[in-house]
């Protein structure tokens, strides 16, 4: 852990008890000097800390800002999921970015958050609007020992995990549409974008990008968009702090992940099932040039959708674009 995560941990553990500058020079073991050079540090960028000869530092707010050495503090030491973390103020995609890195073979578990980005996208090439500083845009290196066709489970976990965590952070009502929606109020409030490189029977590494909008406005979705989507803001009626809500979410993905991994994604897939909007309903599905139509019955052992179809027939969908029959 850095200097300036152990700083803040401690500042917040400490709360408005402060933590003199002896204690944080033995705990780090640095200088005094140095100590005051990193608290500097960190009101630059953003982070509100009084010094008092008496109480020593006190943490009195955050900015509304990622910071890879905040996120890191906040989870488990023997995590898989954000092990490596990186903060851009801008790139592409997410996706993008984390690619080089898994061509660079870093390891699994590394995150990339970008406080904007400029070719966002999500699944069938459609645009991802990414305002600077009011969603959460990024993507996670996963290098899975599963052969090609169970990838499907990876955005199933993923799609739980973005679930759990939003209603955990903010109380709201979430909903999940296959493959990869989250709803809230019938409207899409995040997504996710699963991408593999992978040989004939082995997975070289899953690219999981997730996007969610937490505090944009009305006005920062295209016209044709605001009646689909939403974000947890509008929906909630304030703000919501997104470095919380970003530890949450990579807490509830590496749990999920590891029940993945440890051969448990029946358990996964029923949690999934639970909370699943697009069960049960008739839906029309576009794969390519081909049209499906037909009620969803369940999640496959993959990950898959099953669907019935007006003929009767049980079809396995793994992709599409899924739209509620009128």
């Amino acid at each position: 852990m850095s200097s300036d995560a152990q700083i803040l941990q401690t500042l917040r553990t400490a709360g408005s008890n402060g933590v003199s500058g002896a204690e944080l020079s033995q705990k780090l073991g640095i200088s005094r000097a140095a100590v005051w050079a990193r608290i500097e540090d960190l009101r630059k960028l953003g982070y509100e800390i009084e010094a008092s000869p008496h109480a020593g530092y006190r943490l009195l707010s955050a900015p509304d800002t990622l910071h890879a050495d905040d996120l890191s503090w906040r989870l488990s030491k023997g995590r898989k999921i954000g092990r490596d973390i990186r903060v851009f103020e801008q790139t592409s995609s997410t996706n993008d970015a984390i690619e080089k890195l898994a061509r660079d073979g870093v390891k699994e578990g590394a995150v990339v958050f970008a406080e904007a980005q400029t070719r966002g996208r999500g699944r069938l090439g459609r645009k991802w609007i990414s305002p600077a500083r009011k969603g959460l845009w990024f993507s996670v290196l996963l290098r899975p020992e599963l052969p090609p066709h169970a990838a499907t489970q990876l955005t199933v976990a993923s799609a739980i995990a973005v679930r759990n965590a939003i209603e955990e952070q903010t109380g709201l009502k979430t909903e999940i549409k296959w493959p990869n929606d989250i709803l809230v109020s019938g409207k899409k409030v995040a997504g996710i974008l699963t991408e593999l490189s992978a040989e004939l029977d082995r997975i070289k590494y899953v690219l999981v990008g997730i996007g969610v909008d937490v505090n944009l406005s009305a006005t920062d979705f295209p016209a044709e968009l605001r009646t689909q989507a939403s974000s947890l803001k509008i929906e909630l009626g304030k703000p919501v702090a997104r470095t919380e809500l970003a530890a949450a979410i990579l807490r509830e993905l590496d749990r999920e992940y590891c029940r993945v991994l440890a051969g448990d994604f029946a358990a996964v897939a029923s949690d999934w099932e639970q909370h699943c909007a697009t069960l049960g309903q008739r839906l029309v599905i576009h794969l390519g040039d081909r049209r499906v139509c037909g009620r969803a019955e369940s999640l496959g052992e993959d990950g898959a959708l099953l669907l019935r179809t007006e003929h009767g027939h049980l079809e396995r969908i793994v992709g599409g674009d899924v739209m509620l029959e009128k």
